[in-house]
């Protein structure tokens, strides 16, 4: 199993998936563990010197002007975690909390954080032996960082809380027995630095970027397919066209359907039986490349975030031993990129389903209508074509921004917040939508293909074809298509389509 370093600078999303879905082992190397017991000496130095420092020597929020004792140190922390833990709704994920605690150890071990080595030891013990904190998905403002939800990961490295383990939901305290790890007593600091960061929000961000990647790629395989079963029109694709409006994520999609289609029959030239194709058969290219470039905005800010100190205050060791109050645990920077990804993933959606009512529409596709050979007694893809409709509109309304939103917390001492955690959210369940509708297309496109006369198909159409027909059988009578629906959203989740394809063509 592989094993991955961490030093709080190098991680990157694949490796984040990775740990979350692959179980990949996680340690702090050497000078990581090095600038964490740096940062800590200057933490210890401030209490015992009862050195008047926000979250250290005093309260939290509106509080920050209370000071505590030394004797209170302790108790400072603990009381914070137990009082944050407002989490509220269905428990994320296990591979989104396994993420949450990856990039928690990351953000941490930089060393400017003030957190003990073996605090942050305990987190990776927990992630390497499967222990995971059941965090309520609701509940963040996603400014003071993730306070809510981080808090519920917090208590099961104290031995409360929730975790599952092994397949079961046990108490926090059960769990670490279980897997032999011992609980943590808080000390000075590590509450608040355990919490104080936007790791929920970008744990879920960046599984869903690292899928979103993977869905637009799938989608310009669902839109050549279609290109194919409605004998669409090669010519739109032409990269002369494209290096006059050069868009890199328009120029790639232009490409892909290129290599996708090559030796084709099923596709024609202009003015061989149409001059023009509808928009969305023409414009994929432009449509499919603006949502890529959208996604890759997202990941670029993700690959900064990741990588990121976001608690507060924060400490500079080294001679400096200073503890500076800042704002790095506002998520705005990834809270604007999260609404941008929703909104792209629902472009996604949006223009395969009008590719899909192509495909059913006789009047549209020239085809037998909603694909079947027995019209009146058998539906075919009349209702595929309703689900996919409505998960749309559903899009629509999930794709409303987060980010415009502010509510005032912490009797307006923090009056600004981003809504980051919300946007990820929304962003994953737009993402969850798209892949089905996608889903649709593929079953849709194929069942076309087979209706035809001539079935040729491109290098990469023929793969992908291949593929879902390994899974699914042409229909013909009505079945309970949800079944299929559900296969071939998960063929686009696992990415075993998208395999297929780069196998006979290269990446796309």
């Amino acid at each position: 199993m592989k094993t991955l370093l961490i030093d709080g600078s190098h991680l990157t999303i694949e490796e984040v998936r990775q740990t979350a879905r692959e179980g990949a082992m996680v340690k702090l190397t050497e000078e990581a563990a090095q600038k964490v017991n740096a940062s800590r000496k200057v933490v210890e130095a401030f209490v015992d010197e009862e050195k008047v420092v926000y979250g250290i020597t005093t309260g939290f929020g509106k509080f920050s002007d209370v000071l505590i004792s030394k004797e209170e140190a302790k108790e400072l922390q603990r009381n914070l975690i137990m009082s944050h833990a407002c989490g509220v709704g269905e428990p994320l994920p296990e591979e989104v909390a396994r993420a949450i605690m990856l990039l928690r150890a990351n953000a941490l071990s930089k060393g400017f954080s003030g957190v003990r080595l073996e605090t942050i030891e305990t987190l990776l013990h927990m992630l390497n032996k499967g222990v995971h904190p059941i965090i309520p998905e609701k509940g963040s403002l996603g400014a003071s960082g993730d306070l809510a939800p981080l808090a519920h990961m917090v208590l099961v490295m104290m031995g409360e809380g929730e975790a599952y383990y092994e397949g079961r939901r046990l108490s926090g305290k059960s769990a670490m027995e279980k897997a032999g790890i011992e609980p943590i007593q808080l000390t000075s600091k590590e509450g608040l630095g355990l919490i104080n960061g936007t790791q929920v929000m970008t744990a879920i961000g960046s599984l869903c970027v690292a899928d979103a990647i993977a869905l637009v790629k799938t989608a310009d395989i669902a839109g050549a397919l279609t290109l194919e079963a409605l004998q669409g029109i090669t010519d739109a694709f032409d990269p002369r066209i494209h290096q006059l409006r050069p868009h890199q994520g328009q120029i790639r999609s232009a490409a892909n359907i290129l290599r996708l289609l090559e030796g084709s029959h099923r596709t024609t030239r202009q003015g061989e039986i149409r001059v023009q194709d509808a928009y969305t058969l023409r414009c994929i290219p432009q449509i499919h490349g603006a949502s890529w470039d959208a996604i890759m905005y997202a990941k670029d800010k993700l690959d900064i975030e990741i990588n990121a100190v976001t608690d507060n205050p924060l400490i500079f060791a080294n001679g400096e031993n200073v503890a500076i109050s800042g704002g790095n645990f506002h998520g705005q920077p990834v809270a604007l990129a999260f609404d941008l990804l929703g909104i792209a993933l629902a472009e996604i959606a949006n223009v395969s389903e009008r590719r899909i009512e192509r495909l059913v529409n006789p009047q549209l596709s020239g085809l037998p209508a909603f694909l079947t050979k027995n019209g009146g007694l058998h539906s075919g893809f009349m209702i595929a074509q309703y689900a996919a409709a409505a998960l749309v509109s559903e899009n629509k309304v999930l794709s409303h921004p987060a980010s415009v939103d502010s509510i005032p917390s912490s009797a307006n001492q923090e009056d600004h917040v981003s809504m980051g955690t919300i946007g990820a959210r929304k962003a994953r369940s737009i993402l969850d939508n798209a892949q089905h509708v996608v889903g649709v297309e593929l079953m849709v496109a194929c069942q076309a293909i087979d209706l035809a006369s001539e079935n040729q198909l491109g290098k990469g159409t023929t793969a992908a074809y291949g593929t879902v027909r390994q899974h699914l059988a042409m229909l013909q009578e009505d079945r309970i298509l949800h079944k299929d629906m559900e296969l071939c959203a998960h063929m686009i989740r696992n990415k075993e389509i998208l395999m297929a394809v780069e196998k006979a063509v290269g990446e796309l």
